[in-house]
């Protein structure tokens, strides 16, 4: 019996002091590393990376990318791409293997986009794990109010345990700026709020697919904190890759009808949908019938009920028609004519292939109609958005 507690004890003792050889060489490997950039925030993150790493390349720097994103992806100093495989579920020590292999590397910049949602995981990220000199909140949006608050205040004060303390903080949020104003300063970062109105038409023009202002002017201010020219860095970012969920538009001609289709699927919050809405009626201008199509998911019944309540109550009365496709439609249907939209705009398609869709989008199109597909990339969402661009002119 005896004998069967040492050796327990003796395996303890051994795993907790591999356990902390391998932080302490972990806290080396990210020290080696002289810029340090955490991105968080609710929608755009991984546009947000990959814009500050096509930027500071561009400036000469050497530099690591990370993103999550859609797929996750690393994005290496030539600016090429590799996936990253997963055995299993995504999980946050997977940033312990970049960190590592960016020293392994030498680069003198690493760019990582957070992918905590837990409180107590986002903490454990920055400060066990990437010790950002520079902080990066893209914006606050009502989203995973599961796990990060039902308020905006509660989910800055979820995000904001990624701001790194004695460093600098930049954000393009508008709305509650000022409670990650406060977070910063308590931990005696330096905050930085960017102005969105510097960025130009004529430097939204260079990107071949549609990005946000507020992404590009904080990928800016960061780049040119670290000493990358204007000019420089928004060249690198006109041509860097765009992630997969980024909002493209597809153009697609058949029967003499023309579909226009806007893949807003990754924009599955009710603040930047009504964002991307809006952006396409003012400055692009919608073409003919305007129709939401939105994929919802079983367990994302929370997200479609905001969508649900979004559409019926802001877009009723600009819309022609909601099609509703995924799982649970049935639900989120009810949900919508309880909020107001009229039953003769809802076109409920429940779980089809995207030919299915298609089909549809065809059939209640006279002539040219404008589709805004929003909700999720998962379930049909992303195959949607595929079958749309292998179809487009």
């Amino acid at each position: 019996m005896m004998y069967s507690f040492y050796i327990i004890l003796g395996m303890i003792i051994t795993a907790v002091t591999v356990g902390i050889i391998e932080f302490l060489r972990h806290q080396k490997r990210i020290y080696s590393i002289p810029v340090r950039i955490h991105i968080n925030g609710t929608r755009g993150k991984s546009s947000v990376t990959r814009l500050v790493g096509a930027g500071l390349r561009a400036g000469g720097i050497n530099t690591l990318t990370k993103v999550t994103g859609t797929f996750p992806r690393l994005i290496l100093e030539d600016g090429t791409e590799t996936y990253i495989y997963r055995k299993s579920d995504p999980n946050i020590l997977e940033q312990l293997s970049i960190v590592k292999y960016a020293a392994q590397q030498k680069v003198h910049a690493l760019v990582m986009e957070c992918m905590a949602l837990q409180p107590q995981f986002q903490w454990i990220t920055e400060n066990q794990m990437i010790h950002a000199n520079i902080g990066v909140m893209t914006n606050v949006r009502l989203d995973h109010v599961d796990v990060m608050g039902h308020t905006l205040p509660e989910i800055a004060e979820t995000l904001g345990k990624t701001i790194p303390k004695n460093e600098h903080l930049f954000t393009a949020e508008n709305v509650i700026h000022g409670k990650l104003r406060q977070i910063a300063q308590k931990k005696k970062t330096r905050f930085h709020q960017v102005n969105t109105a510097v960025v130009t038409t004529e430097d939204m023009a260079g990107f071949s697919y549609i990005e946000h202002r507020e992404n590009v002017a904080l990928a800016l201010a960061i780049c040119e904190h670290l000493g990358v020219d204007r000019a420089t860095a928004l060249k690198g970012m006109h041509q860097a890759i765009p992630d997969e969920g980024v909002l493209k538009r597809f153009t697609v001609k058949e029967y003499g009808k023309t579909l226009v289709f806007y893949n807003a699927f990754a924009a599955n919050d009710p603040n930047s949908t009504l964002m991307i809405w809006r952006m396409i009626r003012d400055e692009i201008r919608f073409e003919g019938a305007r129709i939401v199509l939105l994929n919802t998911r079983q367990d994302r019944l929370d997200r479609a009920r905001q969508l649900a309540e979004l559409t019926a109550k802001k877009l009723g009365e600009e819309l022609d028609y909601l099609i509703l496709m995924g799982q649970s439609t049935e639900v989120v249907e009810h949900l919508t004519a309880g909020y107001g939209l009229p039953r003769k705009k809802i076109i409920n398609l429940g779980w089809v292939d995207p030919k299915k869709v298609y089909e549809k989008l065809l059939d209640v199109t006279s002539k040219t109609s404008t589709i805004v597909a929003i909700g999720n990339m998962g379930g049909m969402g992303a195959q949607t958005a595929e079958y749309f661009e292998h179809r487009s002119l």
